[in-house]
C-alpha cells in the first residue's frame, strides 16, 4: 500500500470486504454499474469544460455534448455497464445531456484549477503528528476567490447535513490549505439528480481545524485496520448492484 485516497477510504468505510477484493487481491470486476459509468462521463464532460474556460476558449454547448458521447462510449467498450431497474441507454444519454446543457448555461467563476491533483503528506495540523504514507487525489474545480468544488451525480437530492463531515470536501480543503498555505474560502458541492426531471443543487459549506483533525485520525484508524488485515462484510443496501455480490457469497474468512 503506496497511498491513501478517498476512494479507498470512503470505500472501506462502505464496505472492508468488497475494499479487499478491489485494493488487495486485485479481483477483476464482471461489469460496471450504469451509476459510476454515467458518473465518470458527467466528470469527464465537465473536466473538459473547465480546463476550456480556464484557456480562454469559448466553446459550445454542443461540443460539450459530444465530449460526453465519446466518453459515454469508450465507458462501454471495456466491459458490460449493467443497467438498474427503469435504466437504459437512451433514457441516460438524454438525462445527462439535459443535466450538462444546464449547467452549461449557469453564469460561471473563471476556473482557476481544474482535475488539480495532489500527492500530499497526512499531518494532524494541531499536534504535527504525520502518518508514514501520503495521500492522494484530484480536486475537481478550484474557482477564482479560493473557492473548491466537487461535482456527484446522485437518485436523490443531497442536503447540508449530508455535507457537513464530506469526507471528499474535507480532504479537497486540505490539500488546498497544504498547497496553498491558506484556507479555501468556500467548499461547494454541485449535485446532479438523476430525477424524472433532471435539476442540479448547489450546496455550501466551509471546513476547519477541528475537521482536519477528524479526517486525520479516521485516516489513521482506517490505515491501521487495512494494515491488520480487518476485513469483513457490511451487509446493506447498497450490496444489490455490488459488483463483487457473488465472490462475497463464497467468502469464507480467508
Amino acid at each position: 500500500m503506496d497511498h491513501l485516497s478517498c476512494s479507498q477510504m470512503n470505500l472501506y468505510l462502505q464496505c472492508p470486504l468488497k475494499y479487499k477484493f478491489l485494493y488487495i487481491d486485485g479481483l477483476p470486476k464482471p461489469f460496471k454499474p450504469s451509476g459510476l459509468a454515467f458518473g465518470g462521463s458527467i466528470h469527464a464532460a465537465l473536466a473538459w469544460l473547465h480546463k476550456q474556460r480556464m484557456n480562454g476558449n469559448n466553446v459550445s454547448r454542443e461540443r460539450l455534448l459530444r465530449i460526453f458521447d465519446a466518453d459515454w462510449y469508450a465507458q462501454k467498450l471495456d466491459t458490460e455497464i449493467r443497467y438498474k431497474n427503469g435504466e437504459a441507454n437512451t433514457r441516460l444519454t438524454v438525462m445527462a445531456k439535459e443535466m450538462l446543457s444546464l449547467y452549461f448555461n449557469q453564469p460561471y467563476k473563471k476556473p482557476v484549477g481544474a482535475e488539480v491533483p495532489f500527492v500530499l503528506p497526512l499531518v494532524n495540523l494541531s499536534t504535527g503528528e504525520r502518518l508514514d504514507i501520503n495521500l492522494e487525489g484530484f480536486i475537481d474545480l478550484i474557482e477564482k476567490g479560493d473557492i473548491i468544488t466537487e461535482f456527484k451525480t446522485s437518485a436523490q437530492a443531497m442536503n447540508l447535513r449530508d455535507i457537513e463531515n464530506h469526507l471528499q470536501l474535507t480532504a479537497y480543503s486540505y490539500a488546498y490549505q497544504m498547497l496553498y498555505q491558506r484556507p479555501p474560502r468556500l467548499l461547494k458541492l454541485i449535485d446532479f439528480v438523476k430525477t424524472k426531471r433532471p435539476k442540479i443543487v448547489t450546496l455550501e459549506t466551509d471546513a476547519d481545524k477541528l475537521d482536519y483533525q477528524r479526517f486525520f485520525y479516521l485516516a489513521k484508524q482506517i490505515l491501521t485496520a487495512i494494515r491488520a488485515r480487518v476485513f469483513f462484510p457490511r451487509p446493506s443496501f447498497m450490496c444489490k448492484g455490488c459488483e463483487y455480490a457473488e465472490t462475497c457469497k463464497a467468502w469464507r474468512g480467508n
